[in-house]
């Protein structure tokens, strides 16, 4: 529609920044659940984790219930599952078909889409907590401890593994990130205090596996919720330094093409 000689209406030229960001955010949220291998990672296999070992004794958690000491390292395994294997995953195959290059030469700045995908990210794990947490509860869970020191850790943890992931997908081609992202997720299902305590492992690998970003996640929520300890600054530290590293390494070395 012509209002006036050279004037149009809508008047052309790049939305607003937040805007874009926004629509750019929706849209990896609704990519993310439409995909049923995200989906399997995100929502059915943490959720069936969490019922099969709360009802079946298979592994042994100690004294207490089942599910105070699974639903904690659960949680960490939703955020791993998101923030890092499902992100790593999804950005590869969209760096191989040159998603991102072209969306590299569109208005929405190259920071505005790495924060959109963050947003992203944030908005499925709000939803995986949520109904992990429903799931534990009608399980008989009785979560203890101060909500700020949870979102402190889940924050910290997405962050952690946010830098780990784009690492990741910047880095290696879309197939060795697939492969790669998804045996990181079981050995760390197995290795990082999710659902195996790690005083099984013995004293030396206890202390090093407790420098994994999944362990330190997963024992901080432990300590908090279970536990109903205070700020977990040790866990706290382990994150954010892998948050620091990861997100430093990826902004380095993560390639567009």
């Amino acid at each position: 529609m012509t209002t006036a000689p050279g004037t149009y209406a809508p008047k052309p030229g790049a939305a607003p920044l937040p805007r874009m960001i926004t629509a750019q955010a929706a849209l990896e949220t609704k990519m993310l659940l439409r995909n049923g291998e995200q989906l399997l990672l995100t929502v059915i296999i943490p959720t069936l984790l969490l019922v099969l070992f709360s009802s079946v004794d298979i592994v042994d958690t100690g004294k207490g219930k089942a599910v105070d000491f699974l639903t904690p390292g659960i949680l960490a395994l939703a955020v791993m599952s998101t923030a890092f294997t499902g992100q790593a995953i999804a950005t590869g195959f969209e760096r191989r078909y040159g998603v991102l290059k072209r969306l590299a030469a569109s208005p929405l700045p190259r920071w505005a889409l790495m924060t959109a995908k963050t947003a992203s990210v944030l908005v499925t794990e709000v939803l995986q907590v949520i109904l992990l947490t429903v799931i534990a509860l009608a399980l008989g869970w009785s979560p203890h401890g101060d909500p700020a020191a949870v979102l402190l850790l889940l924050v910290l943890g997405t962050a952690a593994f946010s830098g780990l992931g784009l690492l990741m997908a910047g880095t290696l081609k879309a197939e060795a990130t697939l492969a790669a992202a998804n045996l990181v997720f079981l050995l760390l299902l197995v290795g990082g205090g999710v659902v195996v305590p790690l005083d099984k492992f013995g004293s030396a690998g206890q202390h090093v596996l407790g420098l994994l970003p999944i362990s330190a996640l997963s024992d901080g929520l432990r300590d908090v919720l279970q536990h109903g300890a205070g700020m977990p600054w040790g866990d706290l530290g382990i994150l954010a330094v892998w948050a620091v590293v990861g997100l430093a390494a990826a902004g380095k070395f993560f390639r567009w093409e």
